[in-house]
C-alpha cells in the first residue's frame, strides 16, 4: 500500500500473484564429451552459453525459484556468473547422469507445485516456451516441447538398415519439460537405469505426457558447429526484434 492516510484504500492495489509456486531447473552439469571442452562456458554472442538460459528463466513471471545444477568443481564459477548477472539462484552439484542432476535440484525445491526442467545446452530458449509448457502441463501433469521430424529416420544395426519408421509419428524431444513436482519426484524414486530425459521416467509410471510445439530454433549445442549456428540464429533474432 502507498504511503498516506491509512484510512484511504489504495486505488491501485498490487495484483496478487495467483500462479502456483514454480521452480526452474537448469541443467549445466553435462560432460560435453563430443564438444572437446565444457560447452556451458563457451562464449556465445559475448556471454557463456549457460547465461542465456539463466537470463530467460530469471525474467519469466511464471518462475518463482531458480536452481542451477552444475558440474562438480564448477560451483564457485557458477555463483560468480550469477553475481555478475545479478540473478538469485541456488547452485547444486550435478551427478554423473542427467537424472542425478535433476534429482539434486528437486531436493532443494520441495515447496513448489511445478518444475520446469531445461538443458542449458539449449541457449535459444524463449519465454513463450516456458509459459506454454506450464499451461499445457496442467492437463496431465506433464508436458514437453518437441518438434516434428523433418528427416527420414532409419533404424540401423551393424551398419545395415533394419527399419524405416513412419516420419509422421516421430517428434524430436526438446526442453523445457514441465511436470508437477510430486509426479517427477515419484518418477525419480522408481527410476531404474539411465534415461535420456525426464519424460521417459514419467512415461514409465504410465502417465500420459503432453507434447506441445517447440521451436526448430531451440537447438541443442553438441558440437562446435552448433555453437556457430546458435550465434547466427541469435544475430538474426536480434535483427528481427530491433
Amino acid at each position: 500500500m502507498r504511503a498516506g492516510n491509512p484510512q484511504t484504500p489504495d486505488p491501485h492495489p498490487p495484483t496478487p500473484n495467483l500462479s502456483p509456486p514454480t521452480a526452474g531447473i537448469i541443467l549445466a552439469a553435462g560432460s560435453s564429451s563430443r564438444m572437446g571442452f565444457d560447452k556451458m562456458w563457451a562464449t556465445l554472442a559475448g556471454q557463456p552459453v549457460v547465461a542465456w538460459s539463466i537470463r530467460v528463466f530469471a525474467a519469466s513471471p511464471v518462475v518463482s525459484q531458480l536452481v542451477v545444477a552444475t558440474a562438480p568443481g564448477a560451483e564457485d564459477r557458477m555463483r560468480r556468473l550469477l553475481d555478475t548477472l545479478r540473478i538469485e539462484a541456488q547452485v547444486v552439484t550435478g551427478g554423473e547422469r542427467r537424472q542425478d542432476s535433476v534429482r539434486a535440484a528437486l531436493d532443494v525445491c520441495a515447496d513448489v507445485t511445478w518444475v520446469l526442467v531445461h538443458d542449458a545446452a539449449r541457449p535459444l530458449l524463449t519465454p513463450d516456451l516456458l509459459e506454454r509448457g506450464l499451461a499445457e502441463a496442467h492437463e496431465t501433469g506433464a508436458a514437453i516441447a518437441a518438434v516434428p521430424m523433418t528427416d527420414t529416420i532409419k533404424v540401423v544395426q551393424d551398419h545395415r538398415i533394419t527399419d524405416t519408421p513412419l516420419r509422421d509419428a516421430l517428434w524430436a524431444a526438446q526442453t523445457p519439460q514441465v511436470f508437477r513436482r510430486a509426479l517427477l519426484h515419484e518418477a525419480h524414486q522408481y527410476a531404474s537405469g539411465a534415461v535420456s530425459d525426464d519424460a521417459a521416467l514419467v512415461e514409465a509410471l504410465g502417465v500420459a505426457v503432453k507434447v506441445y510445439p517447440g521451436a526448430y530454433g531451440n537447438i541443442k549445442i553438441t558440437t562446435p558447429v552448433d555453437l556457430q549456428v546458435a550465434a547466427t540464429l541469435l544475430e538474426a533474432r536480434t535483427k528481427l526484434s530491433s
